[in-house]
């Protein structure tokens, strides 16, 4: 059975996760729930958040589910505070929450647009801005910005989910300069194609896994806890002196 890393820096941490009712967002929950950390996590579906709580109880803390819509800016200010209430100030902010709609440029009104980078750049910056205002009171924090190897790979078919993903590293560094005084760090995270349920059921098809046979350095196909487990590296004092940085983890695809 393989051994994973236990970080003794997490334990009993407040660890705030967007998006973490499904997939990718759903096993970092778990994870850190393993390490001790106490987690609240944000999401719109109830049922599915159900789950979570159940698989995240059984390995670790209960984490705290808060209902919210990204896309509103107040909600998200709403829920640090229900966290900060019921766990207490946040230490780690990890901004998953995203919608990889597909799209093609011509259809695109502006409606669309505001709606695509509502919840896939705005959500991670007012999030970071809430959970700045704590860790800067604390002297310390880290915030992890989830990407996607969509744009480096030039993806078809949904580009202002691109646009916004490749904008979430430069979100990374101005924060990482704008906050690193007041010892919080601020790193990317980026994925490859990892096989949720959501991408098996809409997009993973024979094409598109002939797509990550050729492309990927490493066979397999990724899964939501080799992003977990990079969050979590991200998140201990093991990375105590790492900022400003990118780190992809899509088996060598890009």
């Amino acid at each position: 059975m393989t051994q994973f890393a236990v970080y003794p820096s997490l334990a009993g941490q407040v660890v705030f996760i967007t998006g973490g009712s499904s997939g990718i967002g759903a096993d970092i929950v778990t994870a850190f729930a393993r390490q001790g950390a106490k987690v609240a996590f944000t999401g719109r579906n109830a049922s599915a958040a159900e789950a979570v709580i159940a698989a995240a109880t059984g390995v670790g803390p209960t984490p705290m589910f808060i209902a919210c819509d990204m896309t509103d800016v107040e909600q998200i200010r709403t829920a640090f505070a229900a966290a900060k209430a019921h766990f207490g100030p946040v230490n780690v902010l990890i901004n998953n929450a995203a919608n990889d709609d597909r799209h093609q440029l011509e259809n695109v009104t502006l409606d669309y647009f505001d709606k695509m980078v509502a919840i896939n750049l705005r959500a991670g910056f007012f999030a970071a801005q809430c959970a700045a205002a704590d860790m800067t009171a604390a002297g310390k924090g880290v915030i992890v910005n989830l990407s996607s190897v969509s744009w480096k790979i030039k993806g078809a078919g949904y580009p202002v989910y691109e646009t916004c993903k490749s904008a979430a590293i430069g979100m990374t560094r101005a924060l990482a300069r704008d906050l690193g005084k007041q010892g919080i760090r601020v790193n990317t995270l980026t994925p490859g194609w990892v096989m949720t349920e959501k991408q098996l059921r809409l997009w993973v098809d024979a094409a598109g896994e002939k797509m990550l046979d050729d492309s990927q350095c490493l066979n397999g196909r990724l899964h939501g806890d080799d992003i977990a487990n990079m969050a979590l590296f991200l998140a201990a004092d093991d990375s105590k002196m790492i900022t400003a940085q990118e780190f992809v983890v899509d088996a060598g695809w890009t």
